[in-house]
């Protein structure tokens, strides 16, 4: 059974830095791509930031592109985000996503993901 559990949300002050993990089980990192998305109140839910061990590609959003960091530990079989000068518009809830790797082809889109976490929330102090 696949799980993906996150964690490391919290209350931070504009600038400052969190790393959030997720946890997964059930499945190997080269079947899949791993997807950060977010979701803020009243809003769709988007994607920040993928990676995939089949090619080693990653994809950021332009919002978080350059402040955020996405990587895998395999030996923990857990991926991280750490995101740096975090800004109040960053405030939402993070989810972690895996997508079953189809075929070569990868995307760090939402409707492509197959299994989701449960969310941790985010809040960026102004």
């Amino acid at each position: 059974e696949v799980q993906l559990v996150e964690s490391g949300g919290g209350l931070v002050q504009a600038g400052g830095s969190l790393r959030l993990s997720c946890a997964a089980s059930g499945f190997t990192f080269d079947d899949y791509a791993i997807g950060w998305f977010r979701q803020a109140p009243g809003k769709e839910r988007e994607a920040i930031s993928c990676i995939s061990e089949s090619d080693g590609g990653t994809y950021y959003s332009d919002s978080v592109k350059g402040r955020f960091t996405i990587s895998t530990d395999n030996a923990k079989n857990t991926v991280y985000l750490r995101m740096n000068s975090l800004k109040p518009e960053d405030t939402a809830v993070y989810y972690c996503a895996a997508e079953f790797l189809r075929g070569s082809n990868w995307h760090c889109w939402v409707n492509e993901y197959d299994y989701w976490g449960q969310g941790t929330q985010v809040t960026v102090s102004s």
